[in-house]
């Protein structure tokens, strides 16, 4: 059925009702044919635009925007209306948007997102659709739903808990599924679960839209949740889970239940870790040394911490190292100072990394002690790697790798700028927002964007493509491998330790082949394979045409 009339449920739309589906709407587009043929004839300005043509208007719509956040609030409502111009404006120019439909901009959005609410986009369950969940899941409309990325709201990038607010992340998220990896936007589905929210100061919000309560026992959430991933089951059995966002017990306890038997993910925990890995393999190609060699120091020990330990850890193996010896590599400190036996406070998780070594609350001293040939910042606590750090860091390492992953940009560890002023332009740099360009001892320097979009928008496609049974570790592994090959000499050059953005749909697709090419050779995918894995993904590439 043609693009324009067809609706989910195969009725001839006319007039309005047309120009009120966002999917299908074509706005000044729509053909003079097309507009008597519709009975959309004086419902438009006389103009025929192309596709072009209205993303121009776009663009000085933007332009005209006094900041990022209201640009935000004017890209969704264009979502509103039209789906495949929003698509075509975000990825004309993908670099420029990311930062704008997601980090750092979606912290705002979120922080506002009671009050900036304009209408429902994917669903929202609650506690109180126990024993109902699947009847629930059933009233949305598309039944070929590929992908659900679900979040209780309750640990937004640097925010802490921010309940049903929390929704513009699954939104986002998977707008960059479309945007960045071109996987169809139909089958996507953003859901909140809400189970209330530790935030007082919400419950008490007049604009808030979530359940004004605590959230439940632990034991109340697992049921809860083990519903919600058998009904899935149920109403989308192609569906993928990805998590995201869920308080950082809440979200090892529920990928190491759900990992082996159900199709899912946690982008926090293996995300992150594939990206920081993607880093961190440019970084040890730039100075010619292998993984198994270094010493890694995390300051933060919560699930992506501990994420990206599990990971590195993985990665060593496959190169050679036993389990034991590769931990040994891995030491962690938090706000308790380092994670040692002598701590009676950490988790299952967190305990394999607990090495014999004196207690200690000082970073610079843990540095000396450790001597670490890289450093990984996962804390959300803003300028934690200061002066002192970073020159101890650079004592002990020609090349020190510093990583300052926390998002949004007030909460990473540290700028570029003093990452490079500090070491005397010798780091190897990467944070979990872009840092704009450092110019010392003469040099222009690039510092990296460890952001998990290099990676799950590919995860995403291979996944779409190849129907895996399960996602496991390797995947990640894999991704994060094709990402850093990506990084040509000249790009090393400036500093850079991942892919440029401006064409992230060819890295995209690159590494999804890979990806791709991985589940068939282990058996995962459900789907025959292709004699050329790429160009059969590029076949199935979502175009926002019309």
């Amino acid at each position: 059925m043609d693009h324009a009339v067809g609706n989910n449920h195969g009725h001839v739309q006319h007039g309005v009702a047309l120009l009120s589906d966002s999917v299908r709407n074509k706005g000044t587009a729509f053909t003079s044919k097309e507009r008597r043929e519709y009975g959309l004839e004086g419902l438009l300005p006389p103009s025929v635009d192309s596709l072009d043509r209205q993303t121009e208007r776009v663009m000085k719509h933007l332009d005209a925007k006094p900041n990022d956040l209201e640009r935000y609030i004017y890209l969704i409502g264009l979502l509103d209306r039209n789906e495949t111009l929003f698509y075509h404006t975000l990825m004309f120019d993908p670099a420029r948007f990311m930062p704008i439909v997601y980090d750092p901009t979606v912290a705002d959005a979120c922080l506002a997102f009671g009050h900036i609410y304009r209408r429902a986009r994917g669903m929202y369950i609650t506690r109180d659709m126990k024993g109902r969940i699947g009847e629930v899941l059933r009233n949305w409309p598309e039944r070929d739903v590929r992908f659900i990325c679900v979040s209780t709201g309750g640990r937004i990038l640097g925010l802490g808990d921010i309940g049903a607010n929390g929704m513009g992340i699954p939104i986002g998220k998977l707008q960059l599924y479309t945007a960045c990896a071109a996987v169809p936007p139909a089958c996507l589905l953003p859901v909140l679960f809400d189970v209330g929210t530790t935030n007082a100061a919400l419950r008490a919000d007049p604009l808030y839209l979530g359940l004004r309560e605590p959230p439940p026992s632990e034991n109340e959430l697992d049921e809860l949740v083990e519903e919600f991933v058998q009904a899935v089951q149920q109403v989308f059995p192609n569906c993928c889970i990805h998590f995201e966002d869920w308080k950082g017990t809440d979200a090892i306890r529920l990928l190491s239940r759900y990992a082996s038997k159900v199709l899912c993910y946690n982008d926090d925990i293996q995300g992150t870790a594939s990206v920081v890995l993607a880093g961190l393999t440019t970084a040890l190609q730039i100075i010619d040394a292998k993984l198994t060699d270094q010493r890694v120091l995390f300051l933060g020990a919560g699930s992506a911490g501990i994420g990206i330990a599990n990971l590195v850890v993985a990665a060593m193996q496959m190169q050679g190292l036993s389990q034991q010896e590769a931990r040994s590599r891995i030491s962690l400190f938090d706000v308790d100072g380092l994670l040692e036996p002598s701590r009676k406070d950490l988790s299952e998780s967190q305990h394999v990394y607990a090495h014999n070594a004196a207690p200690s609350k000082d970073l610079v001293t843990t540095i000396e002690t450790f001597k670490p040939t890289v450093l990984i910042g996962v804390s959300t606590k803003g300028g934690a790697f200061n002066q002192q750090v970073v020159e101890a860091m650079s004592r002990l390492n020609e090349r020190p790798i510093i990583f300052a992953i926390s998002n949004p940009t007030d909460k990473a560890e540290c700028s570029a700028e003093q990452a490079y002023a500090w070491s005397n332009g010798k780091a190897l740099f990467a944070a979990g927002v872009q840092f704009p360009d450092v110019t010392i001892n003469g040099r222009t320097l690039h510092p990296g964007q460890a952001n998990n979009f290099y990676i799950f928008p590919a995860i995403g496609l291979a996944t779409y493509a190849a129907r895996p049974r399960r996602i496991t570790d390797e995947c990640f592994i894999v991704a994060a491998e094709a990402t850093a090959e990506q990084v040509g000499p000249e790009l090393r050059a400036k500093g850079m330790l991942f892919p440029s953005q401006a064409d992230i749909l060819a890295t995209e697709v690159t590494t999804a082949s890979r990806v791709a090419e991985f589940m068939f050779d282990k058996g995962l995918a459900q789907v025959d394979r292709p004699r050329d894995i790429r160009a059969w993904i590029e076949g199935q590439l979502y175009r926002p045409q019309y």
